[in-house]
């Protein structure tokens, strides 16, 4: 006479089936993970594989793997499928962690006459001097491939960000000078506005900036390489060179006293003091003798 069949006592805590009947009512989880929570939950309620299979849908020994599964794992591990072996990788931990090494180094640094590292710059030189550094799973190389291991180390070689950097103690008090020199200027341009007049020839307002056409030629600070705190290569925010400033000072002094908007120059005055490249004093206007 055959034996009955021995209902296995499966013990679900309250977090765990929460979890479960959150994704049992999920529309974006896989198919395969709502219906192991339901099988879960049904046996559950009625320890029966056939039961459930019945009310389901499904073969009896699929509620049964399912449950050991849950018993043996845990009941959110039992939703996924088990690993299995797969085939081998061809290309080895130690050929992506050099390629990784390689994607956080400079592309100038390799005698490359690019800023960046691109994908495909960095799949050719990895194809090149992959093996003779003892990766010949990287003979073959793509960019695709290149793509999937920077990924799932998410360094991004080909993006720079900026930074700013507040070196000058005395910043604060440096920007409220500015401030206060823009806002001087105003209130004498209001008041000869509100006088109906123009302002006295004995006053003339000189007004420095940062020249747009000269090209930034060097950074004001060292790149920083990609770490596990920032994967992107970080840029100080560059400058015009300290000879470049000197010569255009006295262009800047002999033009005709004007009048500019203060407003956007404050703004941009204090910004660049905050990154150190306000070198030279501000200029307070000029009182002409009669």
């Amino acid at each position: 006479m055959t034996a009955w069949r021995q209902a296995i006592e499966l013990s679900i805590g309250d977090e765990d089936v929460a979890r479960l009947v959150t994704i049992t009512r999920s529309r974006t989880e896989p198919v395969s993970r709502v219906e192991r929570a339901r099988m879960l939950l049904a046996y559950r309620e009625d320890p029966s594989f056939f039961a459930v299979a019945h009310a389901l849908g499904v073969h009896h020994q699929t509620v049964q793997r399912c449950v050991e599964r849950a018993l043996a794992y845990g009941p959110m591990a039992a939703l996924d499928d088990r690993p299995r072996s797969g085939k081998e990788p061809t290309i080895t931990a130690e050929a992506k962690a050099w390629l990784v090494s390689l994607a956080c180094r400079k592309a100038k640094e390799l005698g490359y006459p690019h800023e960046l590292w691109t994908t495909r710059l960095l799949a050719r030189h990895a194809r090149e001097h992959g093996p003779a550094e003892g990766h010949g799973c990287l003979a073959k190389l793509v960019q695709g491939t290149v793509c999937k291991i920077l990924n799932e180390q998410e360094v991004k070689p080909h993006k720079v960000r900026y930074y700013l950097e507040r070196r000058d103690p005395e910043f604060k008090a440096k920007m409220a000078e500015v401030l206060c020199i823009y806002r001087e200027v105003k209130i004498i341009k209001e008041t000869a506005a509100a006088a109906k007049q123009k302002p006295s020839d004995a006053v003339a307002i000189v007004s420095y900036d940062e020249k747009p056409g000269i090209q930034a030629i060097a950074t004001t600070a060292p790149d920083c390489r990609p770490s596990p705190a920032c994967t992107r290569p970080s840029r100080a925010i560059m400058n015009i060179s300290a000879t470049a400033q000197s010569a255009c000072w006295p262009a800047s002094t002999c033009l005709p006293a004007r009048s500019m908007p203060w407003s956007g120059i404050a703004i941009a005055a204090a910004n660049s003091s905050n990154s150190s490249s306000f070198s030279t004093p501000p200029i307070r206007p000029i009182r002409r003798s009669s």
